[in-house]
């Protein structure tokens, strides 16, 4: 009893109050469940269940095991650790797992019927893409292998005990940073790599200087299928990848496609007769679908099974019979676990698939599949983060966990309704959300705020949103909507954009804003702004195009496409599938320059916050600090915060997603 009253009293002192709304100090309370591995006869399931360490600023994640019913619940591992992608044995009577528990990140193997661990490697690297043999004996992975570039000079010797500077970093290739990472990116290439599940030293069976992803096994376990890119020009071309398959004996690799455009393994049907992938054959656009395609083992006949869809897939998992696949995919803003046989009948199987991104509502979500179809999923509504989630075909989903309860319990959520309205510019239908604060009371006129997605190719859902959530609780209303150019309703709208961003994508939003205000309880004087990354983009070139806002926090924007497109992270993309040209040739220029934010500076008269990672490569600091020091000339009401130790994902650190929100709610308490 003396040790709970303890607790009870320092609560007060970490920043816990009585209130009945979600808090900033909440976002460090809230769980979510990642990755759910269904066993392979169906009875079982081993999830990731991801929660923050408040004192480490961490996130972190345990496995957590139940059966298929919800029944039994409880975890595998436990501690401040971050153990994650569990993966079954084709047998059910093992499972692995990574972990960094022992300093970097290796491979852990456990017997499940009496709970022994044994650590099977000592890597360097992470490993990627695990996979078991089909007899259970081996597992196959990609990891990264350091190599060695010739030096350029060489430095004289040192005298002894002399302190000389760090020595110069010579760089000579296209890629040479990478968001997330803080420093020059090193020289090295992905290689696949096989071990034993009773340990031992891992083989490389690929080699050179080319990277290798989505490793899967022949059913005879003497061969497997990965992805690569070997072209000559692969730097500039980072998205043009075939399928192989290797010879594990002799390491010969045989190439199975040949397109222009990506191809990604899926893997060999358990029959061995057939092989998956999803790619597309590109047309550098900057928007295209990913299709679900199959082919024979030797790289004959193949057909795809979604092109009728029109919507991009991924996850994609071959029945246990070998005649369907089970995908998922994004529709109006919602995912979906779907299934189709091999003549591409298709059949949606659930939906509300997702839950992983907790800072705004983004589509995405995981699942898996058994050998009789069941399958398990991260489930997620506006309401909860992502709970595991069961069904099967011609069955009903029953959600499993609800992993938030406790917090839920007595904080009062907003209330998120779906909207559609028609776009001003030319008709189009728009879809969107409209977040309501907390005890919203319809006849009263509240404060409005538009949160704006990034990407551009992307899509705002139906899903649980923690910044949305706390701009209600702050008094908002919140309109997320997806403008023209948003995923999730096909090519023809997705190109809407297609090198004609931003442009009528703003209608699309004001259109939106016009909407809400017309249901009559908004205070047309207490209109605000705000949007991360594309989002930034449209907010920089709303507040150029009018002031209607009574304050605007650009975050994370691109500001100058001609500064971006070389100092961003990506620079064989963006010019290519944005712009259709470098900015430098002929007639480019005036492209880059009317498509840019700062081109509207001159009109701007919104008080206006900048907010971007210190360490941001997508979208660089120096986009910011242009867009901050001209609004500065012009003598606009302008500051700019720069979050420490953040890359793009600002979210990705506990104390920087409410660092976020706080600065967002202050700026626009500063201007009520």
């Amino acid at each position: 009893m003396k040790k709970l009253l303890l607790l009870l009293l320092a609560l007060p002192f970490l920043g816990y109050t009585q209130s009945k709304v979600l808090e900033p100090i909440n976002v460090f309370d809230l769980e979510y469940a990642s990755d759910p591995q269904i066993s392979p006869d169906g009875q079982t399931i081993v999830y990731a269940r991801n929660f923050k360490d408040i004192m480490t600023d961490a996130n972190r994640s345990n496995l957590w095991m139940m059966n298929a019913d919800g029944s039994n619940h409880r975890p595998l591992t436990t501690g401040m650790e971050n153990d994650r992608s569990p993966r079954w044995s084709p047998d059910g009577k093992q499972l692995i797992y990574l972990s960094a528990k022992e300093d970097r990140t290796q491979i852990y193997l456990r017997w499940m019927d009496n709970g022994m661990e044994a650590r099977l490697t000592n890597l360097t690297s992470a490993p990627r893409s695990i996979n078991w043999s089909p007899d259970g004996k081996w597992l196959a992975f990609s990891m990264f292998v350091p190599s060695t570039a010739a030096s350029l000079t060489s430095m004289p010797a040192k005298p002894k005990g002399a302190e000389w500077n760090t020595p110069p970093v010579y760089v000579d290739k296209l890629k040479f940073k990478s968001d997330g990472n803080s420093s020059i990116l090193p020289d090295g290439y992905q290689q696949v790599f096989i071990v034993s599940t009773e340990g031992g030293t891992p083989r490389q069976i690929t080699s050179g200087h080319f990277n290798y992803s989505g490793v899967s096994w022949r059913p005879d376990g003497q061969a497997l299928v990965l992805s690569s890119n070997q072209k000559d020009n692969w730097e500039l071309a980072p998205d043009d990848t075939e399928v192989y398959e290797i010879n594990i004996a002799t390491s010969q690799l045989k190439k199975l496609t040949d397109r222009r455009g990506p191809d990604n393994v899926v893997g060999y049907s358990p029959d061995g007769k057939w092989i998956a992938y999803t790619g597309l054959t590109d047309e550098y656009l900057g928007f295209q679908i990913s299709e679900l395609y199959i082919m024979g083992t030797d790289g004959s006949e193949g057909r795809s099974l979604t092109s009728k869809l029109d919507r991009s897939v991924g996850g994609v998992q071959w029945a246990g019979d070998s005649k369907g696949l089970y995908f998922q995919y994004s529709d109006k803003g919602n995912s979906k676990v779907a299934y189709t046989n091999l003549s591409g009948q298709e059949s949606k199987l659930a939906d509300d698939l997702g839950g992983l991104s907790l800072g705004r509502p983004y589509s995405g979500g995981e699942f898996s599949v058994s050998k009789n179809g069941r399958f398990a999923f991260t489930h997620s509504t506006p309401d909860h983060p992502a709970d595991v989630a069961v069904g099967s075909k011609g069955n009903s989903v029953k959600r499993l966990t609800r992993l938030n309860d406790d917090l839920f319990s007595f904080k009062e959520l907003g209330e998120v309704e779906e909207v559609w309205y028609k776009s001003s510019y030319d008709g189009q239908d728009i879809q969107g959300w409209i977040c309501k604060p907390p005890g919203f009371d319809a006849s009263k006129k509240y404060p409005l705020l538009l949160e704006i997605h990034g990407g551009p190719f992307a899509d705002y859902g139906d899903r649980f949103s923690a910044e949305v959530q706390l701009y209600a609780a702050a008094g908002y209303v919140v309109l997320y909507t997806n403008p023209r150019g948003s995923s999730s309703y096909g090519k023809d709208f997705g190109n809407l954009i297609h090198h004609n961003y931003p442009n009528q994508d703003y209608d699309d939003l004001i259109s939106g804003v016009d909407e809400v205000i017309a249901k009559g309880y908004i205070d047309e004087d207490q209109l605000y702004v705000t949007g991360g990354s594309g989002g930034g983009v449209l907010t920089s070139w709303i507040v150029g195009k009018t002031d209607r806002f009574r304050a605007a926090v650009v975050a994370k924007p691109v500001i100058n496409w001609y500064s971006f497109v070389l100092h961003a992270d990506n620079p064989a993309f963006f010019a290519k599938y944005w712009f259709g040209g470098y900015p430098w040739e002929e007639g480019q220029m005036e492209k880059y320059m009317k498509r840019s934010p700062i081109s509207l500076v001159g009109n701007v008269t919104t008080p206006t916050m900048l907010l971007t990672g210190e360490q941001d490569y997508r979208t660089p600091m120096s986009e910011s600090e242009q867009y901050y020091t001209a609004l500065q000339l012009e003598g606009v009401e302008s500051a700019l915060v720069r979050i420490q130790n953040s890359g793009h994902g600002i979210a990705n650190t506990p104390s920087n997603l409410i660092a976020k929100v706080t600065y967002v709610l202050a700026w626009f308490e500063k201007y009520k």
